[in-house]
């Protein structure tokens, strides 16, 4: 089983804060040169620790100024019933996480939604139509005070 030394884990931080950057520039931040640190990336993506490369988009450059949590519950919960609305979740672009959790709720559904029209048509046309939903309670987001992609890495 392969456990990251603490250069690997030096570079999993640099990379979570910014994967564009030249392999070059990495391997310096961490004290490599850039052949071994190419080596190391490439064994932490073939590990599975790496599992994609993305770019983050400003959302409110886009237009999309709502963030909404909406904490559901089910009536139904049979493996149809679960199956069925987990798909729908996966299959709306609004929908940025969902959590199967414990407590009152069956999940937490983080939505990046244009505004709270937007957020009448989402319910309307994806979510009230799942005859399995019991009830949904949203909030809306007034603020962000941490927004972040980075996992702790010690």
């Amino acid at each position: 089983m392969f456990e990251p030394d603490e250069t690997d884990r030096r570079l999993l931080i640099e990379l979570q804060r910014d994967a564009s950057r030249p392999v070059a520039e990495l391997a310096q931040t961490v004290g490599l040169s850039t052949s071994p640190a190419w080596r190391r990336i490439r064994r932490l993506e073939e590990e599975g620790f790496l599992t994609r490369t993305v770019a983050l988009v400003d959302r409110q450059r886009l237009g999309i100024g709502l963030v909404a949590f909406a904490m559901v519950s089910l009536s139904k919960h049979d493996p149809e019933s679960v199956a069925q609305f987990e798909e729908a979740l996966r299959a709306s672009p609004e929908v940025q996480q969902a959590h199967a959790v414990t407590g009152e709720k069956d999940f937490i559904v983080q939505l990046a939604i244009k505004d709270v029209e937007a957020y009448q048509r989402f319910l309307a046309e994806r979510l009230l139509p799942l005859t399995m939903i019991q009830s949904i309670n949203t909030s809306f987001a007034l603020r962000a005070v941490k927004e972040s992609t980075a996992l702790p890495i010690e």
